[in-house]
Parts: structure tokens; sequence; C-alpha cells
């Protein structure tokens, strides 16, 4: 989790951690986007994009949420690091592009 946490903040100078809903979450620009979670069916630790339902990757899984998907990572293997990195890019650039508003 502390490695995720890392990978998750070197993404963009404006990405912050907070501590929401008694869950580590990360901000872009004051912005949920994303936060670090264990799976208790999967028994997992998995990466929550907020706004997941925008991304139809077939990894991130939806489950009952209306707004976000999750995205599970193996304890036992090594980090996807590319495809952790290209996620966390585009949740990023949704803030970034506009599509997603941020009031300064």
């Amino acid at each position: 989790m502390l490695a995720l946490r890392e990978i998750i903040l070197s993404q963009d100078a404006e990405v912050t951690n907070v501590l929401k809903y008694g869950m580590p979450f990360f901000c872009y620009k004051e912005k949920m986007f994303c936060y670090l979670w264990f799976h208790k069916k999967y028994r997992q630790p998995y990466i929550g994009i907020v706004e997941g339902i925008r991304f139809d990757e077939p990894f991130l899984i939806k489950e009952g949420r209306s707004r976000m998907k999750i995205m599970l990572l193996d304890p036992n293997a090594d980090l996807p690091l590319k495809t952790i990195n290209t996620v966390l890019q585009r949740a990023i650039n949704l803030y970034k592009t506009g599509e997603i508003k941020i009031v300064d």
C-alpha cells in the first residue's frame, strides 16, 4: 500500500493525499480522483477510480458502484506499473481537460 501511495503521488505535482471516510483518498487540485482500499471478499488491495464509470477497461470492476470502478491488485505478484500509471494518468486527464469541473 505504501508503494501504491508513492506511485499515485508521483503522477502529478497537484496530487495530494487526504483521509476521507476513513480511507486514503488522493485528490487532483482538491477533487477526489482515486483511493486505496482492501477488498474484503477477494482479500486483495485495490485502487478505486472515482470516475471509473468513464473507463471501459475490462480489468476495472464496477460491482454495485454507480460511479466508481476498482482495479484489484494481486499482493503476491509484481505491481503492473504500466497499467497503473496509464489508468491514473487517464483519471487525472479527466480533470485537466475539463471533463470534470474543478472549482478554484
